[in-house]
């Protein structure tokens, strides 16, 4: 599967007319760099977690189970998970399955380009809205299903038209309060958009790195709302991440973010019973692998070995999952799959 990695990073940047990934043009090999971390071992617990993923996709292209059967957050991680291993809408081992997820997303997308199934409503549905955006912005220009543009473009605009005065979003497309976690679902989608070649004001992304910026403590983690709260290492990792996906890779808010996720890289024999322990390392483990070197090298091992080497809380099932305590294993699976596959830099949103 190393061959057809390799290629996906190319031709993904081609049919989103990106040219060559940024880490190849700047002079860093990603297809060594990910033979170097993504061991024998690691290649075969991500091949088996795709396999496994794939099987749960629903007849109507949806994943998710219990009460997140038909999530949008959930498909689009999903999605985004089998792009990851090379995979894009009708090519590759599993692009049956990504263009079923496409199909899924569009066909719920309200005419204001609200992407959101009615019984997922009480899931926060601005945290699906952003990832849906996300996936969307990323199979945009591989697919020349005219209805993928129309709604992409109404999906962003939503996002624009809902950013509060102080540069935030909040679980409702409303005007309202704001917090860091629903911040990045959009800023994250925004930044997708942009790549892909749609509009975004670039006073959208202006008010939304203020509100970023607010957001962070002495101690250089994040508080969930402004004006005041604790630092916590999800929403830290997403604060990071928001900042890097509005166009900030540098500068003391960056160096002091990541001072601070530092103290939570995994450990052997250490466990770490954190909440919203998925969504913090999917974040994490971007804001590690943009700021590069030591602090890359040392946290992506970590991570890796805590969700492959057995025995661990957090390591992969024999049937191929990974479990989820709050959500579904299903998103549990995609998030640990999109942490490992992170070093193939298959996608654009996830290149340096």
């Amino acid at each position: 599967m190393r061959w057809f990695r390799a290629l996906c990073v190319c031709c993904v940047g081609v049919l989103l007319g990106l040219g060559r990934p940024v880490a190849a043009a700047e002079g860093r090999d990603p297809e060594r760099t990910a033979a170097e971390l993504i061991t024998p071992p690691t290649e075969e617990a991500i091949g088996r977690g795709l396999a496994w993923l794939a099987k749960r996709q629903q007849p109507d292209g949806s994943f998710g189970s219990g009460a997140y059967q038909g999530d949008a957050a959930v498909t689009a991680l999903c999605g985004l998970a089998l792009m990851c291993g090379g995979s894009t809408p009708g090519r590759g081992p599993s692009g049956a399955e990504v263009s079923r997820s496409v199909d899924y997303l569009l066909a719920i997308t309200q005419q204001s380009g609200f992407i959101c199934p009615p019984r997922s409503a009480s899931h926060g549905p601005m945290y699906g809205h952003g990832f849906a955006t996300l996936f969307l912005a990323e199979c945009y220009g591989m697919s020349k299903r005219p209805e993928l543009q129309e709604k992409l473009i109404a999906a962003v605009k939503l996002i624009i038209n809902t950013q509060n005065k102080d540069g935030g979003w909040r679980y409702q497309p409303l005007r309202g309060e704001a917090d860091i976690s629903v911040t990045i679902c959009e800023v994250m989608a925004l930044r997708a958009a942009r790549n892909a070649g749609l509009f975004v004001p670039n006073e959208t992304i202006d008010r939304c790195i203020s509100y970023v910026k607010k957001s962070q403590n002495e101690d250089g983690g994040f508080r969930y709302m402004i004006p005041e709260g604790e630092s916590a290492f999800p929403r830290s990792a997403a604060g990071v991440v928001a900042l890097n996906s509005a166009g900030i890779y540098e500068g003391p808010e960056i160096t002091r973010g990541i001072r601070y996720l530092s103290q939570f890289r995994p450990e052997k024999g250490v466990v770490r019973r954190e909440a919203y322990y998925e969504y913090g390392h999917y974040y994490a483990v971007q804001a590690m692998w943009q700021v590069g070197g030591e602090d890359w090298q040392k946290w992506y091992p970590a991570i890796r070995d805590e969700l492959t080497q057995w025995p661990g809380e957090h390591c992969q099932r024999k049937d191929g999952s990974w479990t989820s305590g709050s959500i579904c294993n299903e998103y549990a699976t995609a998030m640990a799959l999109i942490v490992l596959q992170l070093p193939d830099n298959c996608l654009p949103i996830f290149q340096r």
